[in-house]
């Protein structure tokens, strides 16, 4: 009898680990949105019994956990599987099948307590278990309690239940070794963003962005990726824009500020773009010949399989106050000063090789007095693993004017170079120039990520500005310091 005891308690964890084991993918869906207990799913799952592991089509012999469920199955029969004769060991578990995985092995223990009643001795084991015990539960059960009131505070005290927050921070300290232009001496730059992102189906967003900076360096090449210009007394909303899925390929972007040329393209390719120091890891092309008013715009990306991507944006630029801009009712989206478009193929692989084709039309003043502006692109990466070589070549047509422009990149990178994460890269290239020569910059840099807030990327930089004025040294050096947090 007290064998039979013991083997109903043993039904007690038995039971838990049924219910556990049992799956349902409904709290996985719970916990992707914030959805109410009112919405959830209970449609009904009719489980079925077993009577040997062997009828569960999911679970093997070599699983982990083979014979523990055997035994729960032999000894207690109390295991459930869904009709389809699996287990769905991998998954979460709703709480109607927790109830129902535990009231079949509660039956169990009851079946087995039935046949004999509980032995005296057993009992007093139990008592003794209990007291033994008594201080750890009292322990755990404080735990508890101070869990659920600082989750409580939590949930009282939350920011958003649809918004998080998010910001980066950098911080450049630029050292020129030659004198170029006014740039004469040791400067610094920074710029800092704060993100307000914003859910409502679970995948759309809505994007509010706050942004301050202030400082540049290495200007007549195009400036530095993270700086610009602007001061910290002046913070703006730099990004305002919704984006939204039309079924499973289709994803809608609306803009009312800050998205424009490479904004609306799901990659720039090359990998030089985020890591490098300045902006010409970019490409430039996305940026000098497009649209950078940050105006009003629409965008479609459309997944024409799962690694072929079109891409077509189109803005609308806002002036100033006495130009005429998207906003202005008597202008409107279709007549303000500054409009562009772009569409781009993408052919994005887990693997080799990453491609692209790109035309890109701006008008008025984006292209200054030349006019309008066609700009056809050709971009590649080519990923061997532990390193990449990638580059662009873009060819710019000015109407209006009788010149073109051509601009390119080309360079070479390795992926976690001595630390894991961190990315070592050399390019160089022929900038974008509507008019007079194309400066011409070589950068090296080293991205080294200390953590997941933390990453510091010094580079060197060389530039050739073709300012072609009698007596003034083009070329020059520069050494740059990176600090990017993240937080």
């Amino acid at each position: 009898m007290a064998k039979l005891f013991w083997q109903s308690l043993l039904a007690v964890p038995a039971a838990l680990s049924a219910a556990v084991a049992v799956s349902g993918s409904a709290i996985a869906a719970e916990a992707a949105s914030t959805v109410q207990v009112s919405n959830f799913d209970q449609d009904s799952v009719q489980l079925a019994q077993i009577t040997s592991v062997s009828e569960l089509s999911d679970v093997l012999p070599s699983d982990w956990a083979f014979q523990a469920l055997q035994s729960l199955v032999e000894n207690y029969g109390c295991i459930q599987g869904y009709p389809d004769r699996t287990f769905r060991g991998q998954r979460s578990l709703t709480r109607f099948e927790f109830a129902a995985g535990l009231n079949s092995c509660l039956d169990v223990i009851a079946t087995l307590i039935a046949q004999s009643g509980i032995n005296p001795d057993d009992l007093a084991t139990i008592r003794r278990l209990q007291e033994e015990f008594q201080a750890d539960l009292a322990l755990l059960r404080g735990r508890v309690d101070g869990l659920e009131a600082e989750t409580a505070t939590l949930r009282a005290q939350q920011f958003s239940t649809t918004t998080k927050l998010r910001g980066q921070a950098d911080f450049h300290l630029v050292t020129p070794f030659d004198v170029v232009g006014t740039e004469t001496s040791t400067s610094v730059a920074s710029r800092a963003r704060l993100n307000f992102d914003s859910s409502f189906t679970g995948n759309d967003r809505l994007r509010i962005r706050l942004q301050g900076r202030e400082g540049n360096a290495i200007v007549p090449l195009g400036g530095l990726a993270n700086a610009g210009s602007g001061t910290f007394s002046n913070v703006i909303v730099d990004d305002f824009y919704y984006s939204f899925p039309v079924g499973s390929r289709l994803t809608v972007t609306t803009s009312a500020r800050g998205l424009s040329g490479g904004d609306w393209v799901s990659s720039t390719i090359v990998p030089f773009d985020g890591p490098s120091v300045a902006d010409a890891g970019g490409p430039q092309f996305y940026d000098t010949y497009g649209s950078t008013s940050n105006g009003a715009g629409v965008g479609l990306s459309f997944a024409l399989t799962d690694s072929i991507i079109l891409d077509a944006g189109y803005t609308a630029g806002n002036g100033s106050a006495a130009a005429p801009q998207a906003t202005s009712p008597a202008v409107g989206l279709f007549a303000a000063r500054n409009q562009s478009y772009i569409a781009q193929l993408s052919y994005l692989s887990d693997g080799f090789l990453d491609a692209a084709v790109t035309y890109l039309h701006s008008d008025g003043a984006a292209a200054g007095f030349l006019g309008s502006t066609d700009t056809f692109a050709g971009l590649l990466n080519l990923d061997f693993g532990g390193f990449f070589v990638a580059g662009h070549g873009a060819y710019s047509t000015f109407n209006g004017g009788n010149t073109n422009d051509f601009s390119w990149t080309a360079g070479v990178g390795l992926k976690n170079f001595l630390a894991e994460g961190a990315s070592l890269g050399v390019y160089g290239g022929q900038l974008p120039a509507s008019v007079g020569e194309n400066p011409f910059l070589i950068e090296g840099y080293y991205e080294i990520p200390f953590n997941k807030f933390l990453t510091i990327t010094p580079a060197v930089i060389y530039g050739d500005i073709n300012s072609n004025v009698a007596g003034a040294d083009d070329t020059g050096f520069w050494g740059a310091l990176r600090a990017t947090f993240r937080f």
